[in-house]
């Protein structure tokens, strides 16, 4: 599997399996969703029905489940002390109203770990943060190649061509979580809410398009699934649902359009204009994008949304489990990998993404990180870059700088989502780490 590293390591999969054919496949199954799943984040990790509200509160694993990750008998009686968030069951626990309050299951250290699925805002532990350094140098030290630096960066589509084709439509989850992170999209789908457009980047197989769909009742919604994958596209194309709506058999359900679109390319999407969408959903897709692509990136959703427009916006957070299992050969640039199947992810610091999306980053001084170049940039050497780096002085060597303003956006909210997810049984425990935003364009603009 790539990426996953066995050895006896905290924050790591050890002893999964237990060598019993049952335990083996789930812990295969596990190990396919958190190494293949472009995502992998909550979806990844989707919850048993039984032990999950949509207060999005408790973790379980749906592939699989094996009897150490259910919680107990939710019939079982729960003791009048017990506080509505420690209780096993779903019925009693305690509703956020904040979207951004990431659950309210707090660990004390009167707490056992063990005692539940998860934890909300939990931050590594010494000893998984020392490990994580350790493995962070051992995979500086050995990157990956020129030659699948490049293979690798320059068709980057092609990848997720290669991607979507071994995958079934199926494989990953519905985001039905999207409307309690973003109460925005429960807004632009109510029956009076007008002519709404919601442009969502990096569709994929439509995991949040189609769940949006299917809880509009707005007749004039627009949403626009763009992938810059064809066969994703055409994955989401062959859907019943799309046929359903394409075809308008229901005129509730407004109107929906599968595209093929680099959000980093220099065109918008076949048939868009410029400033006409209300919402632009990018979930786990940014991370997707190199360094040297995100100025465009930004400029192009700067472009489609209108004045006042929200960004909703998920990704993965430095230090996740997805980053730290990383072995040697992955290694691109700091924070930036290359998965076993081609596909590329980057990890996010809260302070890098404020900079990024308020326009800061690219005068700043505060991101000089050692990268992957072939190009040789003022003020530093190959010798005191260290080998197959080089450093620039404020941006990434070849980063894009685009002619005009710069687009700048107001941070509406930016949270770091920490989650320590445990196998009870074994007494595993794994740290997860997300970064979610709302980015609005000024109406100034």
């Amino acid at each position: 599997m790539p990426g996953a590293d066995l050895k006896n390591a905290p924050g790591t999969f050890r002893g999964l399996g237990n060598g019993s054919p049952h335990g083996t496949k789930w812990a295969l199954s596990l190990l396919t969703y958190l190494t293949m799943a472009p995502d992998r984040g909550a979806e990844t990790l989707a919850a048993d029905s039984a032990t999950v509200t949509a207060s999005f509160n408790s973790l379980v694993l749906e592939n699989g489940n094996p009897s150490s990750l259910q919680s107990p008998d939710p019939t079982i009686e729960q003791s009048q002390s017990i506080p509505p968030h420690l209780s096993h069951d779903p019925a009693t626990n305690a509703k956020r109203t904040d979207p951004f309050q990431f659950g309210q299951r707090y660990l004390s250290e009167q707490d056992d770990v063990f005692e539940y699925n998860a934890w909300d805002h939990v931050a590594p532990d010494d000893e998984h943060l020392a490990f994580a350094q350790e493995q962070f140098a051992k995979q500086r030290a050995a990157p990956v190649s020129a030659f699948d630096y490049k293979r690798f960066n320059e068709q980057p589509e092609k990848w997720w061509d290669l991607f979507y084709k071994q995958k079934s439509a199926t494989f990953f989850k519905d985001r039905k979580w999207l409307v309690q992170e973003f109460p925005v999209l429960a807004e632009v789908t109510k029956a009076d809410a007008g002519p709404k457009v919601v442009l969502e980047v990096g569709a994929g197989a439509g995991n949040t398009a189609f769940p949006v769909m299917k809880i509009n009742e707005n007749p004039e919604l627009r949403v626009w699934a763009v992938d810059f994958s064809k066969r994703a596209v055409e994955t989401m194309r062959a859907a019943e649902d799309y046929a359903t709506i394409a075809e308008g058999r229901d005129e509730r359900k407004g109107s929906m359009r599968a595209e093929v679109w680099d959000v980093a390319g220099e065109d918008l999407p076949e048939g868009m204009e410029e400033s006409i969408a209300d919402v632009v959903i990018m979930i786990f897709i940014f991370s997707a994008l190199s360094p040297r692509q995100w100025a465009r990136a930004v400029r192009n959703v700067w472009r489609v949304l209108k004045p006042g427009g929200e960004v909703l916006f998920r990704d993965y957070g430095r230090g996740d489990l997805a980053q730290v299992r990383f072995k040697a050969g992955r290694w691109m640039e700091e924070n930036f990998y290359v998965r076993g199947d081609g596909t590329r992810v980057y990890f996010f610091e809260k302070e890098e993404l404020e900079s990024i999306w308020t326009g800061q980053y690219w005068s700043s001084k505060l991101y000089n990180q050692p990268h992957r170049n072939g190009d040789k940039v003022q003020g530093i050497s190959e010798t005191e870059a260290g080998d197959n780096m080089t450093q620039g002085p404020n941006t990434n060597a070849g980063d894009e700088i685009l002619e005009g303003p710069v687009a700048q956006f107001d941070i509406l909210n930016l949270d770091v989502d920490r989650r320590l997810i445990v196998n009870r049984q074994r007494r595993i425990k794994m740290y997860r780490c997300w970064l979610q935003g709302r980015f609005k364009k000024p109406l100034s603009s």
